[in-house]
């Protein structure tokens, strides 16, 4: 469950605070007094990088675009070698190195760019350049920000994501897409919520929706003994028997085809995952699957929910931003706070809900909830 968020002032001393700071005239005379002068500053360091946040991002795209982390993995370069090898000029490209060492990405010494601690950093997360790389398609869908506000009807997530709503208009190369994407990044979701969640004691676990397979290819390797079960699209099957394949774990992972919207769950797995699942659909078809695993898990069985989670009524720097403007993007998503999850699996009957602290909330937050026996 989550906490109470912690005691905010009264509307009414809040609201003469912001109408102060709201004229340029107490903002000049902030300035003028120490104290004042280092919140004033810091306010101003914070809306300006809020307003150059796409400019960033663009940056960040061109370094990864150009595969310039890995170019530099050997040791650094100059300038002049780089832009030969991507075929652009050097004085252009020095301008985007520069931004990236100011950004942290990179380091520049005696006239040559290397890795920075955070670029080395991006190269070891699995999937993260194909989700920066990815990004293309949410930042059109935000090109016009009020258009995106008024207009549910159209974006180009939607398409790329089809399944949430309609899972017949779904083909192999759509499945594949989004299959190899969300395999690229499961990794990191698996150990953030296996560090969270102990599935000693379960026989059998069945995890819906799982796409290739990353996340119960993980659940093997710590769990020798357990049997598992992989539900979802018959179109994502053959991309989970090439990735299980390449892992060694045909074997050991049973693929069911079905969906959840229109089929029944097969019974039998005593734990159930939904791994980024309920993220991705309105409440509608939330409640409606939350009521078919509570169905399918025996008494006493487990659920677990991995997903980036809201944090509701005390807002999250990341998940409150990007997750929640990337799911209304998507058109039938939503980033939900632990209690409106919990909430939701109330309604459905589950009891024991618990929701440890996340590792890292913009990888994943963790919700268990068990069956009554």
């Amino acid at each position: 469950m989550e906490r109470s968020p912690h005691v905010a002032r009264p509307f009414s001393i809040s609201t003469k605070l912001e109408r102060l700071l709201g004229r340029s005239d107490v903002q000049s005379f902030a300035m003028r007094i120490p104290i004042a002068r280092r919140y004033a500053k810091r306010d101003g360091v914070e809306i300006f990088e809020v307003i150059q946040g796409f400019v960033s991002s663009q940056v960040l795209m061109a370094l990864v675009e150009f595969e310039l982390f890995d170019r530099l993995a050997d040791g650094p370069k100059s300038v002049r070698q780089l832009a030969h090898e991507i075929g652009v000029t050097a004085e252009r490209l020095q301008v985007f190195l520069q931004a990236g060492a100011a950004l942290g990405f990179l380091r520049q010494r005696k006239g040559q760019f290397g890795l920075a601690r955070k670029g080395a950093a991006l190269r070891g997360v699995p999937g993260l350049a194909d989700m920066i790389l990815h990004h293309r398609a949410l930042y059109r869908d935000l090109e016009d920000p009020s258009a995106f506000l008024r207009d549910s009807t159209s974006t180009e997530l939607a398409e790329f994501w089809p399944y949430v709503h309609d899972a017949s208009k779904v083909g192999r190369e759509e499945a594949d897409r989004y299959s190899h994407l969300m395999a690229r990044s499961q990794r990191l979701v698996a150990e953030d919520t296996l560090r969270k969640v102990r599935l000693h004691g379960a026989d059998h676990l069945m995890d819906i929706g799982g796409g290739s397979g990353a996340f119960l290819a993980e659940v093997a390797r710590r769990y020798s003994q357990m049997q598992l079960t992989l539900f979802d699209l018959p179109e994502t099957r053959a991309a989970a028997n090439a990735y299980l394949a390449s892992v060694a774990l045909t074997d050991r992972i049973n693929c069911i085809a079905g969906s959840f919207r229109s089929d029944p769950l097969p019974t039998g797995a005593d734990a159930i995952s939904l791994i980024r699942v309920l993220y991705d659909h309105d409440d509608a078809t939330v409640r409606d699957l939350l009521n078919k695993v509570f169905k399918a898990l025996p008494p006493g069985g487990r659920l677990v929910i991995s997903e980036p989670m809201s944090g509701g009524e005390k807002p999250d720097r990341i998940t409150d931003v990007y997750f929640a403007i990337y799911t209304l993007a998507m058109g039938t998503g939503k980033t939900r706070s632990a209690a409106h999850i919990t909430e939701l699996l109330a309604e459905a009957g589950f009891v024991d809900v618990s929701h440890p602290k996340p590792l890292r909330s913009y990888i994943t937050g963790v919700i268990t909830a068990v069956k009554p026996q």
